[in-house]
C-alpha cells in the first residue's frame, strides 16, 4: 500500500501547488475519495460488460430463462465473479461453496455488485492516508468528484483561448501578422498537439481549473533576425517567462 500512500501525497502536492497532475482514475474513485456513495451506475461506467452480465442474471422476466434451465443458461454455478483484474474470486466469504440458484439470484447480484464496487477501499484509504499529510482529508467531502478531480487533474483540454490568456507580447503586438499566424496553427492542432505545445512552453500538460492559480506565463518577443539573402526579416519567438 506504500505506492498508493504515495499517490495520495502527489494528488495532496498537486492541489497545495496548484500544479495538475495529468492522471487517470476511475470516476468512482474520486467518488470515492469523497466519501460518496457508489451505486449500479457507477460500475456500469467503467465496466458495462459486467454489469450488463449482472442485471441479465437479475432480470429474467422477459426470457426464456426458468428455475429448470438456469444452470443450462447461466454459466456460473456459485458465488464467485470476475474482479477488476480478471481473476475469478468469491463475492462472500466461501462463496466457492454457495451454489448460485434460481432462487437466489438477487442476493448473487447485490453481493457481486458490492464487491465490484468495494474491492479498491483498501487502496482509497491508502491515497486519502497519504493526502491527509498535506492537506485536511474530511474537508474533501465537501466537494464533488468532479472537483477533486479538477483540483488534482486541472482541465484535460488545453483550448487556443485558454492559450491566449497565458501569453505576454514583447515588442510586438496581437494583432500582428506574425502573432495572427501563430494562433491560426495552434487552432489546427489537435489537443494533444496543444498540450505538447504547453508542456514545451511552461514545462506542464495540464491546466489548472482556474487559470488566475497559474503564476507561470510564456512569452512571445520579436527579434529582427539579419539574413544574408534578406536582411531585415522579422522572426518571433516564444520564450518562458517567470512572474
Amino acid at each position: 500500500m506504500v505506492q498508493f500512500r504515495f499517490l495520495g501525497i502527489l494528488m495532496a502536492v498537486a492541489i497545495r501547488t496548484k500544479k495538475p497532475l495529468d492522471l487517470h482514475l476511475a470516476p468512482w474513485v474520486w467518488k470515492q475519495l469523497c466519501s460518496m456513495p457508489l451505486g449500479g451506475a457507477d460500475l456500469e461506467e467503467v465496466d458495462l460488460l459486467t454489469y450488463r452480465n449482472l442485471q441479465g442474471i437479475l432480470h429474467l422476466e422477459n426470457s426464456e430463462i426458468t428455475e429448470d434451465n438456469f444452470h443450462v443458461m447461466i454459466p456460473l454455478d456459485s458465488f464467485m465473479a470476475h474482479s477488476a483484474d480478471g481473476r475469478l474470486v468469491p463475492v462472500v466469504p466461501g462463496g466457492q461453496n454457495i451454489s448460485l440458484t434460481f432462487g437466489n439470484r438477487t442476493e448473487y447480484v447485490e453481493r457481486a455488485l458490492e464487491y465490484r464496487l468495494h474491492e479498491m477501499d483498501s487502496q482509497v484509504a491508502a491515497v486519502r492516508e497519504g493526502m491527509s499529510t498535506i492537506i485536511p482529508v474530511p474537508l474533501l467531502s465537501l466537494l464533488t468528484a468532479q472537483q477533486l478531480e479538477q483540483l488534482v487533474c486541472g482541465l484535460p483540454e488545453v483550448s487556443v483561448e485558454m492559450l491566449k490568456k497565458l501569453v505576454r507580447y514583447r515588442d510586438i503586438t496581437e494583432s500582428h501578422q506574425l502573432i495572427c499566424w501563430f494562433w491560426q496553427s495552434l487552432e489546427e492542432f489537435t489537443n494533444e498537439e496543444r498540450v505538447l505545445f504547453l508542456r514545451f512552453v511552461s514545462g506542464r500538460s495540464r491546466l489548472p481549473s482556474n487559470l488566475a492559480d497559474i503564476t507561470q506565463k510564456f512569452q512571445i518577443i520579436k527579434v529582427d533576425r539579419v539574413r544574408r539573402s534578406q536582411p531585415g526579416d522579422e522572426a518571433g519567438y516564444m520564450n518562458k517567462y517567470q512572474e
